[in-house]
């Protein structure tokens, strides 16, 4: 009886208030509660980890255990175990056009973002590094870092490509199964992109870096790797086209990207075509990933392309006292060699003022280079719809008390 009378009680206080609101402002509730959208289908992008937190992992430390458990006790029998390509050594047949399109792809992308950013304005952070594309840079106070001041606003500066497309760096492997790079190698062997490594180990052959292609597999007897061919094989003369050092020559690893040079001026037709090298990029990484292993550290950006991490005492993260400077190696995704950098998404590209920090739930995402080719017309794929968050108006600033 009483639970009856509270309901009752409840549902009448709900109507009175709702009447006296829609006669106070002339029945603009019901046109405000259309205009923006309670149901959302925003995706909440992944939050920026402390520095005590560790990467999430893409398999379960459970699931890891129990592949060590079975690894070990395979290792026990003194047996030959075949391995599959690419972990015997040889490639994979069916992404070697792959990499070589991944390969083309990062060349032509890198001069079409030049192309557009001679055309949009791009910003950055002085203190947190955050990132924004187009003019005037937003007015989001999210700044909060040692040094920064207590309002927690952005100190701009101009940015440029390395803002959009950050470069994420990796050891070059000349035998990928071979031993990992040691401390003490940390000066001769050279450093290059992580996606371009990745390229070389799925079959690209550049002179500049070269690699070892076995023509026999590798075996696998009682958990140690036999290799039944040479170190070199005969046709190649000990140490002949080897470089393992001299990366102090400042050997440019973006030669081929000069030599990209686009026929056409339509900057449009620019962002078109980069949108399609960005998706192509991301989904041919992704799929020479799911063959070859990539390993990165789980508390810092260092990344190492091979089935195992390097040995090189560098890692400045938590507690990397007590693992001596080694670096935590886990498996790495896709966004961890070719990283989105999102930015605040702009849906009226002809309005000239700021984004608000009061209006900032409203306001959706994008990685920067999807923001750039947007600005510039290219359409953006319906992936990132979500993120874009077109099903929500954002209101004016006299608007937002009425906002629920």
């Amino acid at each position: 009886m009483f639970r009856e009378r509270v309901q009752s009680i409840s549902y009448l206080r709900e109507l009175i208030t709702r009447n006296s609101v829609q006669k106070l402002t002339g029945g603009a509730v019901e046109h405000s509660c259309s205009m923006y959208s309670t149901g959302s289908t925003l995706t909440e992008l992944p939050r920026k980890l402390n520095k005590s937190e560790r990467k999430p992992m893409v398999r379960s430390f459970n699931e890891l255990k129990r592949e060590a458990r079975l690894k070990r006790k395979a290792s026990e029998n003194v047996n030959e175990i075949s391995l599959h390509p690419p972990d015997n050594g040889l490639l994979v047949k069916g992404l070697i056009p792959v990499a070589h399109k991944v390969y083309a792809a990062r060349a032509e992308l890198f001069s079409c973002v030049s192309r557009v950013v001679n055309s949009i304005a791009i910003y950055s952070c002085r203190l947190c590094g955050e990132v924004h594309v187009g003019c005037p840079p937003h007015k989001i106070r999210t700044c909060d870092v040692p040094g920064s001041p207590t309002s927690k606003e952005h100190t701009w500066t101009r940015g440029g490509v390395e803002h959009v497309l950050p470069l994420i760096e990796s050891f070059h492997l000349y035998d990928r199964i071979g031993r990992a790079v040691s401390h003490n190698e940390r000066l001769q062997v050279d450093r290059i992109p992580a996606i371009v490594e990745l390229c070389i180990q799925a079959g690209v052959d550049i002179p500049e870096y070269p690699t070892r292609r076995r023509v026999c597999p590798v075996y696998s007897v009682a958990g140690r790797i036999i290799d039944f061919e040479k170190r070199f094989p005969k046709e190649e003369s000990i140490g002949k086209d080897i470089y393992a050092h001299g990366f102090w020559e400042h050997k440019s690893t973006e030669d081929c990207n000069k030599s990209m040079e686009l026929h056409f001026n339509d900057i449009r037709a620019v962002a078109t075509r980069g949108m399609e090298l960005w998706e192509t990029l991301r989904s041919g990484g992704l799929k020479l990933m799911e063959k070859y292993a990539v390993q990165t550290c789980g508390y810092c950006s260092e990344v190492q392309v091979g089935p195992k991490g390097h040995r090189v005492r560098n890692c400045q993260a938590f507690k990397h006292q007590m693992r001596d400077g080694q670096h935590a190696w886990q498996e790495a995704t896709i966004d961890d060699i070719v990283p989105p950098v999102y930015v605040w998404h702009v849906k009226d590209l002809k309005r000239e003022e700021a984004l608000e920090h009061s209006l900032r739930r409203y306001y959706g995402k994008l990685p920067a280079v999807v923001e750039l080719f947007a600005r510039a017309g290219a359409r953006v794929g319906e992936g990132y719809a979500s993120l874009m968050r077109e099903d929500v108006a954002v209101p004016e600033l006299d608007e937002v008390k009425w906002v629920v």
